[in-house]
């Protein structure tokens, strides 16, 4: 398991990380890109507790995505099955088991204050902190996706299952857009990641 976490996250996380896998009896997945979500956590019926992280995430992403999967586990096995998933006590499990990650030995030193801002509140997602998200990004390899909140009003862009929809307008934190074939309108997080096409 050592050698499969040294792949995948920073070699100074791998010993607390395999600590943390075992001592929570965790069943660790590293799936093929599913475009919704970069992990998730379900307790199987027997009691058997499995993970799956998205193998194209980069290392310090997936550290993060591990990590929110694993306060899920023990959120729910501290406070019991009927808290919220992303509740005040997986806020303060989440908060308490990153805490020891976010150091210079383990992030880049500019992730650092972001990090540290991020988890006074930690969200139910690290992408709806579209500066921490902006900053995960540099370190994935290069790509054709931009973010919404980057291209301009007016825009053409593709998202993932090939719908093709033009930005329109910024309501409140997410940007209203008009999808090209229906006509309807839907709502994208700023850092939701499209890729642009000539208008």
């Amino acid at each position: 398991m050592k050698s499969i976490l040294e792949k995948y996250i920073p070699e100074l996380a791998v010993e607390a990380v395999f600590e943390l896998i075992r001592a929570n009896h965790v069943h660790l997945k590293i799936v093929n890109e599913r475009v919704t979500r970069h992990g998730d956590y379900r307790r199987h019926p027997d009691g058997f507790h499995q993970i799956t992280v998205n193998a194209s995430l980069n290392k310090y992403r997936f550290l993060i995505t591990l990590i929110h999967e694993i306060a899920h586990l023990v959120a729910f096995e501290k406070y019991g099955r009927n808290i919220k998933p992303h509740g005040d006590e997986w806020k303060l499990t989440f908060q308490r088991l990153m805490v020891p990650f976010i150091r210079p030995e383990i992030f880049p030193s500019q992730l650092l204050p972001l990090l540290a801002r991020h988890f006074r509140n930690p969200k139910a997602s690290s992408d709806t902190d579209a500066t921490l998200s902006l900053a995960l990004k540099q370190f994935d390899p290069v790509s054709d996706k931009n973010y919404i909140f980057e291209i301009p009003y007016g825009s053409v862009f593709r998202i993932h299952n090939g719908k093709i929809f033009k930005k329109v307008a910024l309501r409140t934190k997410r940007y209203e857009c008009v999808e090209i074939n229906s006509g309807r309108i839907y709502l994208f997080n700023p850092n939701a990641e499209v890729e642009l096409l000539p208008n």
